[in-house]
């Protein structure tokens, strides 16, 4: 009788192991896929931005203090008939530079600019609220007059007015210091280094057409922190989950015994 005993306890014991190391087996495949599944949203959330956008670094206080000397930013890739007004963009025209520039579309081809009414930017008639601009300087420290903007080319001014050179150096040449939107290569969507952000909408420029909408950053930004998550959580969950299970497997195997 002892013998039988033994046989039959034997069984359970076995059992009990069995369930508890396919539990461990179970914890590591979801750690595998929670890792696998991460890699794919963090490398794919870095891929996708490295192809909308490109990062630039503004030598020139000419933007500040939305972007300041030695800035490094984010540029989405656009086609120069996507720019709005109050995009702040880069561009190359080999009239102004042999290097890339960084300035702020204030109007675009049909629109009239001049400053200034009461210290104001003037755009099509209206007076043109400007938030961006260093706190206790005016829009009139770049006092120009009327411009008529050709279709097809967009006026350009720094945020630091007293010292940019932009469309105001260029008024005097045949195309009245616009640039053709043509020669756009991205808009500036965030400063990335110091970590200051995304760029605030230029809600000055609502009242006379439609905004840019913002890129596709955020959701970028997103994806690479939900893949972070998962690889370390999931990294991390496999070991738990395999002490768990052998834990419980002990356990069990001392109740058999018992038994």
């Amino acid at each position: 009788m002892g013998g039988e005993s033994t046989t039959r306890t034997a069984p359970r014991g076995g059992g009990v192991t069995t369930g508890r190391a396919g539990g461990g087996r179970a914890g590591q495949r979801l750690s595998g896929l929670a890792v696998a599944l991460g890699l794919v949203l963090f490398l794919g959330g870095f891929a996708w931005a490295a192809v909308v956008y490109r990062p630039y670094t503004v030598p020139t206080r000419s933007m500040a203090p939305t972007i300041d000397a030695g800035d490094r930013v984010l540029a989405q890739r656009v086609d120069g008939g996507e720019v709005r007004r109050g995009d702040v963009v880069v561009f190359k025209d080999a009239t102004w530079s042999n290097a890339p520039m960084v300035k702020r579309v204030v109007a675009v081809g049909g629109d009239t600019v001049s400053c200034c009414q009461d210290g104001r930017l003037t755009v099509n008639g209206r007076q043109i609220d400007e938030p961006y601009l260093p706190e206790g300087s005016a829009a009139e420290a770049g006092l120009f007059p009327t411009v008529t903007v050709p279709q097809g080319r967009l006026f350009l001014l720094g945020d630091e007015r007293g010292s940019s050179l932009d469309s105001t150096a260029h008024l005097t040449e045949a195309a009245q210091g616009t640039v053709a939107s043509g020669a756009v290569q991205a808009r500036v969507d965030a400063v990335v280094w110091p970590m200051d952000g995304m760029l605030q909408r230029p809600s000055g420029f609502e009242a006379l057409g439609a905004l840019s909408s913002p890129g596709p950053l955020r959701t970028m930004v997103a994806l690479v922190a939900a893949g972070t998550v998962l690889i370390f959580g999931g990294a991390a969950y496999g070991p738990l989950a395999g002490r768990a299970a052998a834990s419980r497997a002990r356990s069990g195997t001392e109740g058999a015994g018992v038994r």
